[in-house]
């Protein structure tokens, strides 16, 4: 039999690893410290376009995990988001891949040219991507991206294939900008959920000042999981991102220990979201798609591993890929669905990684199969 000493001991040792028992539970590995890894700074060329056109040079911070390492993968985060949001596969991947983990352009230390709303096109952050792989001394990488770093990552292998190698495009499908240009607004009665982007687009004083009174509210708001959901009317509204928390108790983020919460926080504090919400202009959003458009050439020919969850609460992805015909133009793509939320790299990590690990592994035994082939010549 348990004294009532014997049961409050057991309840203290119970409450204090149950924080590091949610950060392991998915994967096995240690809890994730973020704060541990030291950055490096790659000074990259940047424009800043409005109100008179500048070229500059801004820092952006990246991580570099062994890099002695035969062959690198590239690890692009989304919004709003950070380099260590890449927690689970970092812990999965860094003893056997030359990791690179960049906080993009306007995000934590990672400087920004200053005018967010011309001056983040996809194609710039591809240049930014290409730098900081200049700084690391690689000359080719797997892009790895999450939500906005997935349309990076496809991005860059379209229009820079002789770096980019292959594509993980996890939640957002690859869209060609293959038709005119649909701006959102247009899209709402399909997809109600992408409310929240006029919002950010058309009112991004409003949506920074909203955003930077209270980063952990709003961290906490948005970073939720199928089990910790955010309220039904939340993304809907034009006029507010977080209108549908009022009142509402916003609890810790689900997939990360006290400590990673606070670090995320602390790291969105140094420069708010002013910058971060650049993804949503329509003038990067139109010249984005005029750069692609005028190119013509929509066709990824590299291997691409499209991971989609099942109930992400922004938009159906593999509905959205059907519709824009994505497959057509990824001639080695393969699709696979976790069930889960949008935040998927998080909330199924042990899944998420096993699925890349083995992808990763073929690719690696087609390519030796062309070298013994060519050797063979």
């Amino acid at each position: 039999m348990y004294t009532s000493l014997h049961l409050f001991g057991l309840l203290v040792l119970v409450l204090g690893l149950s924080g590091v028992l949610r950060a392991t539970s998915q994967t096995g590995s240690e809890p994730f410290k973020p704060w541990e890894y030291e950055k490096k700074t790659a000074h990259c060329p940047a424009v800043r376009r409005e109100p008179v056109r500048e070229e500059m040079f801004i820092q952006l911070k990246y991580v570099d995990i062994n890099p002695e390492a035969s062959t690198t993968i590239i690890m692009v985060h989304g919004w709003p988001s950070l380099w260590s949001t890449w927690s689970h596969q970092i812990q999965e991947f860094k003893n056997d891949y030359h990791l690179i983990i960049p906080d993009l352009r306007g995000f934590g230390e990672s400087t920004h040219p200053g005018d967010a709303r011309p001056s983040g096109t996809l194609a710039d952050m591809v240049g930014d991507l290409v730098c900081i792989l200049e700084d690391a001394k690689v000359d080719t990488t797997i892009c790895m991206g999450h939500d906005w770093g997935a349309s990076i990552c496809y991005e860059a292998a379209r229009s820079r294939p002789d770096i980019f190698t292959a594509v993980v495009g996890a939640a957002v499908p690859y869209l060609p900008s293959t038709g005119s240009y649909t701006p959102v607004t247009r899209l709402l009665w399909h997809i109600p959920t992408l409310s929240y982007q006029v919002f950010l687009d058309t009112q991004p004083e409003a949506a920074t000042a909203e955003l930077d009174k209270d980063i952990r509210r709003t961290v906490r708001a948005t970073l939720r999981t199928l089990d910790s959901p955010p309220p039904k009317g939340f993304l809907r509204s034009q006029k507010s991102f977080l209108a549908a928390w009022d009142g509402v108790e916003t609890p810790p983020v689900p997939f990360f220990t006290p400590e990673e919460e606070d670090y995320f926080v602390q790291q969105y504090g140094i420069q708010g979201f002013r910058h971060t919400i650049q993804f949503y202009s329509t003038q990067n959003r139109l010249q984005s798609w005029e750069f692609v458009h005028s190119q013509g050439n929509h066709t990824i020919p590299h291997p691409v591993l499209a991971i989609y969850p099942t109930k992400d609460l922004v938009a159906d992805w593999v509905m959205v890929a059907k519709a824009v015909k994505s497959a057509k133009f990824l001639p080695k793509l393969e699709t696979l669905l976790l069930h889960g939320s949008h935040w998927i790299q998080l909330e199924r990590p042990q899944e998420f990684n096993e699925a890349v690990r083995e992808w990763l592994e073929r690719l690696a035994g087609v390519e030796m199969e062309h070298l013994a082939q060519h050797e063979e010549l």
